[in-house]
């Protein structure tokens, strides 16, 4: 006979699902009992690790990643990662296993009483099988779902009595079934469309391109390079979109919008006509007053997620395929005679200097360091900025944020991007705050030998929070200060190759030799000066 758990693995198998991140606990044991000798899982220390470093990975490698954490204290460890995948719209399918049905009634250890309750709202569907044998479908079911734009992760609960069941000969022929079929997207956009929407374009006299992540995360990178060189728009990045969407050393590429209502309508002043592609309208942190748009400006909304279109407080919404939209638009674009719009500030000279540094200046010694095809993990709260002015990746999925910012994503998000993508260097740029969130991700790195290099500003403080003090006129908050952290020794203390960098020539030096040795992870640890200073 066969168990459940056999047609659960199969099915995993069927779909190409053989990596696997997780922490596992007493109730996946029957799960993860003789773990197949094709399949790979990957520990994380706590659940928010597994969770960050399959969003990465399911990210880059465009195809879906299993996560197995612990039942409800395990699922509650891993919520703040599993917010930024929903937010980041990665397929994630996210399993944990629960107690034993005949010792759930009586609230046993480990229950989880309302399994299908505990990750909401952050999951596309959540589900708990109503009988052992509904197993293979419920999977399927969660597989289909989480693949499907707007993609985002799913939840399945399994007591761990239902992988030991046995399935009669009927009900393998069902689980057969379900590992065989297919669910296929027929995609386009309307040519008649597309011309009204080139014709406005034409038509305007300053128009702006303005993408997000969405149009690295669905394949429409070519095209919307094309219709902006075709039609000399200006582009943006929207704010806090987990992908810059465009190559940031294009001339034609202005850089990131701040998320702030005012701040925009600033930023773009002067442009009468405003293409969204791949991004919400807009997300927005702190509250800046203004309004959404420049006097005299127009927008139109193009996404695949019904929800951005439905949300959005100004402009006109298409909800279509963005590859098949891109394509359309860049077939019927005419060629603009419009001059292109000025050039960025350039990136800082690297010069000699000596720690504590200026954010700007580390980050241009890194950036310039690291070769063109470098994969860059962001996480490091006030230097953001400083980091968009001085590294400007020119090629897709090689900049990458957590587009719902909650903290602890940086680390694991860097290891699970090195496993998607073993042939690129992947730098990840730290905060000394931000890396202490899933610290334990540098064990993962260093036990699997994945050669991530992770470089960190220290500067002994939560600096964001001290910039949105400022803003938010709040000040004597405590917290906000941390003496005493020895990132080198904790980093050294997990097994990784740790290093202080005193100036910018070791920076350079260390970030070369980090980068060059594909057998370990490399930390570099680089002082910079306060926020308040």
């Amino acid at each position: 006979m066969v168990s459940v758990r056999d047609a659960t693995v199969d099915l995993f198998r069927s779909h190409g699902l053989t990596t696997w991140f997780g922490n596992p606990g007493s109730s996946e044991l029957t799960l993860l009992e003789e773990f197949p000798d094709d399949f790979r899982y990957l520990l994380g220390l706590q659940e928010m690790v597994p969770v960050g470093m399959a969003d990465a990975y399911a990210q880059i490698t465009r195809r879906p990643a299993v996560v197995n954490v612990h039942t409800a204290p395990g699922l509650g460890n891993a919520q703040g990662a599993l917010y930024n995948a929903f937010v980041n719209k990665t397929p994630l399918i996210v399993t944990a296993g629960n107690q034993r049905r005949v010792m759930q009634n009586q609230y046993c250890l480990l229950t989880n009483i309302d399994a299908t309750t505990v990750p909401k709202p952050f999951v596309k569907w959540a589900a708990e099988p109503a009988i052992a044998s509904e197993t293979p479908a419920v999977l399927a079911h969660a597989i289909h779902l989480a693949t499907t734009p707007p993609m985002g992760p799913v939840f399945v609960s399994l007591p761990m009595d239902d992988l030991q069941a046995e399935l009669d000969d009927t009900q393998l022929a069902d689980s057969a079934a379900l590992r065989e079929r297919t669910v296929t997207r027929a995609v386009g956009f309307p040519a008649d469309l597309a011309e009204q929407i080139c014709a406005r374009i034409q038509a305007a006299t300053s128009p702006a391109l303005i993408v997000g992540g969405d149009v690295e995360r669905y394949g429409a990178w070519d095209a919307v390079i094309g219709l902006a060189e075709r039609t000399q728009c200006a582009v943006w990045t929207a704010p806090l979109t987990g992908w810059s969407g465009f190559p940031e050393n294009h001339p034609l590429y202005q850089g990131i919008l701040p998320p702030g209502a005012g701040w925009i309508s600033q930023r773009l002043a002067g442009h009468d006509l405003l293409l969204v592609f791949g991004a919400p309208v807009f997300r927005y942190y702190p509250h800046i007053p203004g309004p959404y748009l420049p006097d005299g400006a127009r927008l139109i909304h193009l996404t695949n997620d019904p929800d951005e279109a439905a949300r959005a407080p100004v402009g006109d919404a298409i909800i279509a395929d963005l590859p098949s939209a891109a394509t359309a638009l860049l077939a019927v674009a005419k060629p603009s005679q419009r001059p292109a719009p000025p050039p960025r500030t350039p990136i800082p000279e690297v010069e000699h200097a000596a720690a504590p540094l200026k954010p700007e200046t580390l980050w241009a010694a890194v950036g310039g360091a690291a070769p063109p095809d470098t994969l860059w993990v962001s996480e490091a709260g006030s230097n953001e900025l400083a980091i968009s002015n001085a590294i400007r990746p020119g090629n897709p999925l090689s900049h990458l944020t957590a587009a719902g910012e909650g903290l602890g994503f940086g680390l694991p998000a860097a290891v699970g991007a090195q496993l998607a993508a073993p042939d690129r260097p992947v730098v990840a740029l730290m905060g000394d705050g931000s890396m202490h969130y899933a610290i334990t991700a540098l064990w993962t790195a260093a036990h699997y030998r994945i050669p991530v290099t992770v470089v960190v500003a220290s500067n002994a403080e939560y600096g964001v929070l001290k910039q949105f003090g400022k803003l938010e006129k709040t000040p004597g908050v405590p917290g906000l200060d941390l003496p005493g952290l020895n990132v080198v020794a904790t980093a050294a203390s997990y097994g990784v190759d740790a290093h202080e960098a005193h100036s910018t020539d070791e920076v350079i030096e260390l970030v070369e030799s980090g980068i060059a040795d594909r057998d370990r992870p490399t930390l570099i640890n680089a002082p910079t000066i306060r926020v308040d200073t």
